[in-house]
C-alpha cells in the first residue's frame, strides 16, 4: 500500500484517479482548493485543501508521500486568455518533491504535448491549435520542467476524454510512432495511472492513452 498525493483531486482525472487508488487500497492526500467538497467516504481518504502554486502548502502536502499524481486542469472559459497553471504549479512541485525526497511522478499533460505535437492529424491541427494552444504552449513548460528534474517522472498524454465507468479496454501508446489521438474515459486514464504507479513500467517515458483513434 503506498501513501499517494493527489494534486487537481476535486474533479476530472483527478477524482477519478482518487477513486481508483483508494479502491486499489492505497492511501489517497487528495489536495486541491475545494478538497474539502471531495463527497468520498473512505478511512484512506485524506481532504488536503491547498493552491497547487503555493510553496508551503505543497510542501506541507509532502510529508509522508510516496508518489505524487499532478492532474491539474483549467476551466475552458480560461483557454482563451494567457495560461500559466501547469507552468508554474510545476515549478513549486519539482523543487518542493527533490527537497521532500519524493521521487515519483506522474504528470498528465495530455495529447497534443511536446513530442507528441508532431502527431496531431491535418485536419485536427487548425482547431487545437486555436482552441487549447495557449494551454498546450504551458503543459510543453511543464513537461520540460520535470524533464530538467531528477525526478522518477512519466507524462501521461490521453485523447479527448469522455465520462463513464472505466472500460478496461484502452491502449497504451509508448512509442512515437504508434501516437495518434483519440477517445478515452477519465475512469481509464486513473486506471492506468495507479497501475504504472504500480508497476513503474513507464519511468522517464511518455505515454498516449486512447480507447479508439479518431480519424485524421
Amino acid at each position: 500500500m503506498a501513501h499517494l498525493l493527489v494534486i487537481g483531486a476535486s474533479q476530472g482525472i483527478g477524482l477519478e484517479t482518487v477513486k481508483a487508488a483508494l479502491a486499489a487500497g492505497h492511501r489517497v492526500r487528495a489536495f486541491a482548493r475545494s478538497a474539502g467538497d471531495i463527497a468520498l467516504s473512505d478511512p484512506n481518504l485524506e481532504r488536503f485543501p491547498g493552491d497547487a502554486t503555493s510553496a508551503p502548502d505543497v510542501a506541507g502536502a509532502l510529508g509522508g508521500i510516496d508518489a505524487v499524481v499532478q492532474a491539474l486542469g483549467v476551466p475552458v472559459r480560461d483557454l482563451l486568455g494567457p495560461v500559466r497553471l501547469f507552468s508554474n504549479a510545476t515549478n513549486v512541485l519539482v523543487p518542493a518533491m527533490e527537497a521532500a525526497g519524493v521521487r515519483r511522478l506522474i504528470a498528465v499533460t495530455g495529447f497534443g504535448t511536446g513530442d507528441s505535437r508532431e502527431a496531431i492529424g491535418p485536419l485536427q491541427r487548425l482547431p487545437f491549435r486555436l482552441v487549447f494552444g495557449r494551454a498546450y504552449d504551458d503543459k510543453d513548460a511543464q513537461e520540460m520542467r520535470i524533464r530538467r528534474s531528477s525526478l522518477d517522472w512519466t507524462f501521461v498524454r490521453p485523447g479527448v476524454l469522455t465520462g463513464g465507468p472505466a472500460t478496461g479496454r484502452y491502449r497504451v501508446l509508448d512509442r512515437p510512432s504508434s501516437w495518434t489521438n483519440g477517445l478515452i474515459a477519465r475512469a481509464d486514464v486513473a486506471q492506468f495511472i495507479v497501475r504504472d504507479l504500480e508497476s513503474r513500467d513507464h519511468v522517464g517515458r511518455a505515454v498516449v492513452l486512447i480507447s479508439h483513434a479518431l480519424p485524421l
